[in-house]
């Protein structure tokens, strides 16, 4: 195999590929990025067996074939080279020869045969758009378990119907619920739900900051994978199995009581307050009055901190445990100037809300109290 390829075009593709090769592993084959060149492009491919990304650039083909080299320490390498065309030659031992400008070196690459083949994409289910996926990840991927033994918490429910997309997440103490309309949410040929892990959410992510705004990707799925094709770039991720909780039955239905704040105020008046709670449980004491919210937090070691907030509050003193993270994961990300703080007493759990007209039942945050 023959090729040359633009610099910080093959730079643009081995870097988007960083998050799926395995890092540390027993199977070395898996630390490689398997190349192959073909009619007037080279296509990238790593792998972890869990998640694969398969990537492609403009090249002129010299001579059609494939090869593997280490992924990092080509990515590595190929940066550090001056700007302008990167010539790779494979060798019959599958070593790469790698020129460019003066620059000659040679990298130890592994056969083709031992690469783990990635499965074909079969019929697309939908075809949403880019910004959609990624707002919804980015405002529910905060509530996935880090716990491994709980792992179909391990990642956030995608449910699609023609009539909207919903997005799920929830680690047992919270959870994050974004509903898309059917104008933002493209195309969508048939229901389809699964469970998809965090890391693929993480890379989901990045290509769609590398596609721009106005991109869509294209939805697949069979019994064991789900795939987004982005562009020329393909992210194909295993399923994760397992029941996920009935989230409806969580999503409180009446709430009485509801506090209007402004976002950055509240925001600001958790971030000192926490700098004096438990470090283990990050809990803080919020409590409701009218016009406003107080929120407390003491610690035998680090000391006490009180902070008040003007409120559209009107209804009974209530006051609150919560973790301090929690509220402020949701209150990072949302865009809008306003949080609606909706509850019901002190033992029930809370919810939160961007405010403004017609958004409140895209995005739910439910968070439950904690004993202090």
């Amino acid at each position: 195999m023959e090729f040359t390829v633009n610099r910080a075009d093959l730079v643009r593709e081995l870097s988007l590929s960083q998050g799926v090769v395995e890092k540390k592993t027993t199977i070395p084959i898996l630390s490689n990025i398997l190349l192959e060149a073909a009619g007037d492009r080279v296509t990238l491919t790593a792998t972890d067996l869990e998640l694969g990304i398969r990537c492609s650039c403009p090249a002129r083909i010299k001579k059609e074939g494939s090869g593997t080299v280490p992924a990092r320490k080509l990515l590595d390498y190929v940066r550090l080279l001056a700007e302008g065309d990167v010539h790779m030659k494979f060798l019959e031992n599958h070593w790469a020869n790698i020129t460019s400008g003066r620059s000659r070196t040679r990298i130890a690459g592994m056969s083709r045969e031992s690469f783990p083949e990635l499965p074909e994409m079969p019929e697309k289910i939908a075809e949403v758009p880019v910004r959609t996926l990624a707002s919804m990840i980015s405002r529910t991927a905060f509530a996935i378990s880090m716990e491994e033994s709980r792992f179909t918490l391990n990642g956030a429910l995608l449910v699609m119907r023609p009539e909207g997309l919903t997005m799920v997440a929830t680690d047992g103490h919270r959870l994050a619920y974004v509903q898309a309309t059917p104008a933002e949410s493209g195309q969508v040929d048939k229901q389809f739900r699964a469970l998809i892990p965090k890391k693929a959410m993480a890379e989901l992510t990045k290509l769609a900051d590398e596609a721009g705004s106005d991109a869509t990707a294209i939805f697949a799925g069979d019994d064991n994978h789900l795939f987004f094709q982005i562009g020329h770039r393909l992210l194909i991720t295993r399923k994760l199995t397992g029941n996920f909780p009935d989230y409806e039955r969580v999503l409180p239905k009446d709430h009485s009581l509801v506090a209007k704040l402004q976002k950055d105020e509240l925001r600001s008046a958790i971030e000192r307050v926490a700098q004096f709670a438990d470090e283990r449980s990050r809990a803080i004491r919020v409590q409701f009055t009218n016009g406003e919210v107080k929120i407390f937090s003491s610690s035998v070691e680090t000391g006490e901190s009180e902070e008040s907030v003007p409120s559209e509050y009107q209804g009974p003193e209530i006051e609150i445990g919560f973790n301090a993270q929690y509220l402020l994961d949701f209150l990072r990300a949302i865009p809008q100037d306003h949080v609606a703080f909706e509850l019901k007493d002190q033992k029930s759990a809370g919810e939160m809300k961007p405010a403004g007209d017609g958004i409140a039942d895209q995005y739910r945050y439910v968070v439950m109290p904690m004993r202090i």
